[in-house]
């Protein structure tokens, strides 16, 4: 068994104090520099890629392939910011020469560049432990623009989490970088994020995860003395409506293409599209028909955690127990394993309920 830290407010407030140190230095950077750091971030991670992909499958049940590819794309992140900032356009530099003689008033001289904001708080994602965690887009982002990072590492995945800050961390010492421009704080209790969106020193926070703790992040944001922007990528679950004419031509070819979309990553991405809206008739039915047969042949999948593997089956339990609601496909769904579900309900009874 592997034992990892775990977050406290205590740990939040030695790690945006050397953050706000950092950013004395490393806010002031050459871009030069900091393309040279994130080169050498994107370095470490692939030298660890097969350290990264074993605990990574071990601890989210995500197939190799899914996490490779993502280590892949958390790597091309780093890499592409650093061309990026080394081309300067970012900066959108602006001048307006004074006007001296201009009527009815004269003009001053206006010059306009983009600066670092200071230290950014990064929630690393449940469902995406490489591109948007420790080291994916939100912290390539702000690394990019100069800002020091403290990251608060998903519960789900600390293994991964502490293989990638690793590797940051080697960075870190090879390019010369102060050692407070990253953090990784381990997921613990709700207060460690609250002390961490709240601190006077974090000016802007990015986070990926649910609807629920995004909005409470983000009134924290808001409620500030100081308030910071929130970046966030909530969770939805998307509607998707079925016009006559591309049933006609093609319903039974949306319905495989749907059940699949639905199904990837058992279900676990931030826009799922686990609604579809269908005309009532024979092309309707063919529709439901051909997403149930694709439906058969997915295999149940582990779930990231046993939280959302219970709030999967409590979700069907809620649908069960509608009257109005037929179920058409089931699957079985037990301990962190979930099976595809697919139910189907009147829309006159969808929108009273």
């Amino acid at each position: 068994a592997h034992r990892f830290s775990m977050g406290t407010v205590e740990l939040v407030e030695r790690a945006a104090e050397a953050a706000e140190e950092a950013f004395w230095s490393y806010g002031y950077a050459s871009r030069a520099e900091r393309a040279a750091f994130l080169t050498a971030i994107a370095d470490g991670i692939e030298a660890r890629g097969a350290d990264i992909t074993a605990i990574g499958c071990q601890e989210t049940g995500l197939p190799e392939a899914r996490l490779n590819g993502e280590r892949a794309r958390t790597t091309g992140q780093l890499r592409l910011f650093a061309e990026t900032i080394l081309k300067g356009d970012y900066l959108d530099r602006r001048h307006d020469p004074a006007l001296p003689d201009r009527k009815p008033l004269p003009r001053p001289d206006l010059r306009l560049m983009q600066r670092p904001i200071g230290p950014v708080a990064v929630f690393g994602a449940s469902n995406f432990p490489l591109a948007f965690s420790v080291a994916g887009g939100d912290t390539a982002a702000a690394l990019a623009a100069g800002c020091p990072v403290v990251v608060k590492g998903h519960s789900a995945h600390p293994g991964t989490s502490e293989i990638v800050a690793e590797a940051i961390h080697a960075a870190v010492q090879s390019c010369g970088v102060h050692p407070g421009v990253f953090s990784l704080v381990q997921g613990g209790r709700r207060e460690v994020g609250t002390a961490l969106v709240t601190h006077p020193r974090i000016k802007a926070v990015g986070f990926t995860g649910s609807l629920g703790g995004g909005r409470a992040l983000f009134d924290l944001c808001a409620q500030r003395p100081e308030p910071i922007p929130f970046f966030g990528e909530l969770g939805s679950v998307n509607p998707m409506f079925l016009l006559p004419g591309a049933l006609a031509a093609r319903g039974a070819e949306i319905g495989a293409g749907w059940a699949a979309s639905m199904t990837g990553s058992a279900g676990q991405l931030c826009t799922n599209p686990g609604i579809a809206v269908v005309p009532e008739g024979a092309e309707g039915d063919a529709f439901v028909a051909a997403t149930a047969a694709a439906l058969r042949d997915v295999a149940p999948q582990v779930m990231l955690t046993a939280g959302m593997a219970r709030a999967y089956r409590e979700g069907k339990e809620r649908f069960d127990s509608r009257n109005a609601v037929r179920p058409v496909f089931t699957s079985e769904s037990g301990g962190r394993m979930a099976g595809p579900t697919l139910y189907e309900v009147p829309a006159a009874a969808f929108l009273e309920d």
